[in-house]
């Protein structure tokens, strides 16, 4: 399938990604939005299909780190981990950490309402690149790949000494907005001996995140995690938009 951009125009970008496609179309689909393809006729696939397949290799790739780096940990907990490193939040970050959205190819709708930094679209996103990882070299490569761009999440969740999610979003809250985050519970479901807490994480009155756990502390460093990602990515890219307008 021939690409509609010039030879070597994703350079860059496949410098962060550290792979150089063989098959160039593979990385053009992975950054074609379906709005795209519905504003413009004749143009190559949407990246949903390679949005799917990303999704599954990344899965894998992560429960392989997790039972490498967590021998004694129990199927459960290996399963909240990984739930914490793949998510909407965290995947967005991981696309704004590269630029991700500049590339993406959007239909007019979704440029003029901030397409290029919507958490979900860059989620999707980044896991379609990496399935078109995939079908261009494989799973070994793709293992290579995520090890670099995701081991220093894993060993932080992994690592009992990493300072705590909590004292993290504090910390950052405290520095950057000078202000604190407040948390709620939202529910509790079960029996005593059984619950399960929701609580939300508050900037204000504006809530960043949601999350449950067993207890009530679970169910906070979570919610304070995911809060911690959404207000790092916010940051990122309005330092992006900032060097574009001033570029």
């Amino acid at each position: 399938m021939k690409i509609r951009a010039q030879p070597g125009a994703y350079a860059v970008l496949e410098g962060h990604l550290g792979h150089t496609f063989r098959d160039p179309a593979l990385l053009e689909t992975a950054l074609t939005h379906k709005s795209y393809v519905n504003e413009n006729a004749g143009a190559p696939p949407h990246n949903e299909r390679l949005e799917f397949l990303g999704d599954a290799v990344l899965g894998l790739a992560v429960a392989s780190m997790l039972m490498a780096a967590c021998p004694d940990r129990s199927e459960g907990e290996l399963s909240s981990i990984r739930s914490r490193i793949v998510n909407e939040l965290s995947l967005a970050a991981l696309a704004t950490e590269i630029d991700l959205g500049q590339w993406l190819y959007l239909g007019r709708g979704e440029e003029i309402t901030g397409g290029r930094y919507k958490t979900s679209l860059l989620a999707d996103a980044y896991e379609a690149v990496l399935g078109a990882i995939y079908q261009d070299t494989g799973f070994d490569y793709v293992m290579l790949i995520l090890a670099r761009l995701l081991g220093p999440q894993v060993r932080q969740m992994t690592d009992s000494g990493t300072q705590d999610g909590k004292s993290l979003l504090q910390e950052w809250m405290q520095g950057q907005l000078r202000t604190r985050p407040r948390y709620e519970i939202m529910a509790q479901e079960g029996p005593d001996h059984d619950k399960t807490f929701e609580v939300a994480v508050w900037l204000d009155n504006r809530e960043l995140s949601r999350a449950r756990g067993k207890s009530k502390r679970e169910a906070e460093q979570r919610a304070a995690e995911q809060a911690l990602i959404v207000l790092r990515t916010e940051a990122e890219a309005r330092r992006v938009s900032t060097n574009q307008a001033q570029g």
